[in-house]
């Protein structure tokens, strides 16, 4: 096999594959990267038996063939090529891969070809299409109240739900909630549910980071995913389990409400939140009234902040703590200047909304206090 390619588009392909090894591979054969050279295209796999990916790029091959060589030295070495041209060879008979760029040359030893589980892609299951924006969009404000304990796998990843042509993406730690919905280009029959693992929708919300809209054709089955972008080719196993009803852990109907400008209340809970952030529960104290909140934190070990800022208060006087995290979070992912604080009474769970946009929810549970 002999090939040659540009040192730019190769350290790109690398980059996201080498995000699909294992850190610790239960083979040696799942450390590498599988090259296959064929027709002027360069396919690159790699998988964890989790996660696959199937890259391309363009390629000048003089001899096609296949090779695996580990991932993460043959990254290493690409990248610090000197020419932007990269020419790569392999010897069938020494079993050495030979990188050369200008007047740097390389061998590594490879693994067997042969040995590599080898990614297919999807031939059955339910496929439909959404947009780049909508999918990176939906996982962007969601994934972030993913559990990160492993004690709650199922909570470990999103809930992705398809009706007809509306998709929606849920995520929860059982202490909060986010929800959000799109449309998709095509229409499913029925109700569709996958729990997608949290590791490979940050993936795919990396890839994704152009703002040129392009297609992403989605394809599942009862246990596997796969997304079909550009160039990009990604598998996914899903998480087994029942996903809980999450529209029980919105409440029906709030008896207080509060507007606040987002870019402020983020700043105040941020700044209050310093002193929180050492406390079990990262508690910070919230009271509405008389046209204001106040923001209160107090850390018997480190000290004490409180703020107070303008809110438009509809309802009785209440007061209210959250984990200054939790807030902060949702805080940064809205796209409105206000937000919508509903509220019932302080053991209550309370939602956050955006004005004018009924698709996205966030209820989050308050912190029970001794106040």
């Amino acid at each position: 096999m002999k090939f040659s390619c540009l040192k730019s588009e190769l350290v790109q392909v690398l980059q996201i594959a080498g995000r699909s090894i294992a850190s610790k591979p239960q083979t040696p054969i799942l450390s590498g990267i599988y090259l296959h050279a064929d027709q002027d295209i360069l396919e690159v796999q790699a998988t964890d038996y989790e996660i696959g990916v199937i890259l391309h790029l363009k390629a000048e091959v003089e001899h096609p063939g296949e090779i695996v060589v580990s991932g993460k030295y043959f990254y290493d070495v690409v990248r610090t090529l000197p020419d932007e041209e990269v020419v790569i060879e392999y010897d069938r008979s020494t079993e050495i891969v030979k990188i050369c760029s200008g007047k740097s040359t390389f061998t590594l030893l490879s693994m067997k070809a042969v040995d590599f589980p080898k990614i297919h892609q999807m031939k059955e299951g339910k496929s439909f299409t959404v947009s780049s924006v909508v999918l990176k969009e939906l996982i962007r404000r969601t994934i972030f109240s993913c559990a990160t304990e492993e004690s709650k796998p199922l909570f470990m990843g999103a809930l992705l739900e398809v009706e007809g042509q509306k998709v929606r993406m849920v995520a929860t730690n059982s202490h909060r909630l986010s929800f959000d919905e799109g449309k998709i280009e095509n229409e499913l029959e029925g109700i569709c549910q996958y729990v997608i693992p949290k590791r490979i929708l940050e993936e795919i919300q990396h890839i994704l980071s152009s703002e040129i809209p392009e297609n992403v054709e989605i394809t599942c089955t009862h246990s596997e995913m796969s997304f079909n972008m550009e160039r990009i080719y990604m598998t996914t196993r899903l998480i087994e389990g029942n996903y809980p009803e999450y529209r029980r852990a919105v409440p029906p109907e709030f008896s207080k409400r509060i507007t606040l400008s987002t870019s402020a209340f983020l700043s105040a809970v941020s700044r209050v939140g310093l002193i929180a952030r050492s406390s079990a529960y990262n508690t910070i104290k919230l009271m509405f009234n008389m046209g204001e909140v106040h923001i209160y934190s107090d850390n018997p070990v480190v000290g004490k902040a409180e703020e107070t800022m303008r809110a438009e208060i509809e309802g009785d006087d209440i007061g209210i703590a959250f984990n200054a995290s939790y807030l902060i979070d949702v805080l940064k992912i809205l796209n409105s200047e206000s937000f919508i604080l509903e509220l019932n009474d302080s053991l209550k769970p309370a939602l956050i909304r955006e004005p004018d946009n009924e698709d996205f929810l966030y209820v989050i549970t308050p912190v029970r206090t001794k106040n």
